[in-house]
């Protein structure tokens, strides 16, 4: 799991009441009306970090999304102090700023979402700038083999080939379900790698560097598969996304 699984706590005990109350609340998000699913989701985000017991990770988020993270708090960012860095093996490195990634073409793709631990949300919106684009914009060098994701809750990382990064259906993702991308959905700014299981579209990304080779992800490096394809990777028979 990643964006797909909650952060791995250090043991603290989980009393019968708090999680009886844990399953209450999670019944709670599957009945839940449209506005009170968003409530809960605004919940979630702010205790996850806080949480010793690592329970509200199992609970249900707005849009049938689950809130993960494998840092224990996360920064938040908007238009005036969000940036993203690109760098490595190209010609012209630089830093875009939330107004500039708006302000480059833009793509929409309609997909299913993948979790690597078994649920799906069908047909969910994502728009933003191909990541391709970005790429050609920063002159990637002919010795380039791959792509190193980093991301400013400090933590997480993640990688895609030169040549996965180049294809139509991977975004540098603005928007998410027809609005701007939530903090805890990852937001100003994440990933978004439509064919692969959702650990790979990285949360809250903050810097993209060009390199000669792969370096596995934060997960990857704890026995997930680098190359995640749905239905065709981490043991899973799941239809594909893209």
């Amino acid at each position: 799991m990643n964006p797909e699984r909650s952060e791995e706590r250090d043991g603290t005990p989980v009393g019968r009441r708090v999680f009886l109350g844990t399953l209450g609340l999670g019944a709670l998000g599957v009945v839940a009306a449209p506005a009170l699913q968003s409530g809960l989701e605004g919940f979630l985000g702010a205790v996850a970090g806080k949480d010793p017991t690592g329970l509200t990770g199992l609970l249900p988020n707005g849009g049938g999304f689950r809130y993960y993270s494998v840092a224990a708090s996360v920064p938040r960012k908007d238009a005036t102090d969000y940036r993203l860095t690109i760098d490595g093996l190209v010609d012209r490195p630089g830093t875009h700023t939330l107004a500039e990634l708006r302000a480059l073409p833009q793509t929409r793709l309609v997909k299913d979402v993948q979790c690597v631990t078994g649920w799906r949300v069908p047909g969910t919106p994502f728009e933003g700038v191909r990541l391709s684009h970005l790429l050609d914009m920063a002159g990637v060098r002919s010795t380039a083999k791959a792509i190193r994701f980093t991301c400013f809750d400090g933590t997480y990382t993640e990688s895609l080939t030169l040549a996965q990064a180049r294809r139509p259906d991977i975004l540098v993702a603005l928007r998410m379900q027809d609005k701007d991308i939530s903090h805890d959905h990852g937001g100003p700014v994440r990933l978004y790698v439509a064919p692969m299981y959702f650990y790979k579209s990285a949360k809250w990304l903050s810097g993209i560097t060009v390199t000669d080779r792969v370096e596995p992800g934060y997960w990857e490096r704890l026995g997930y598969d680098v190359d995640a394809w749905v239905g065709r990777s981490n043991g899973r028979t799941d239809e594909p996304t893209s």
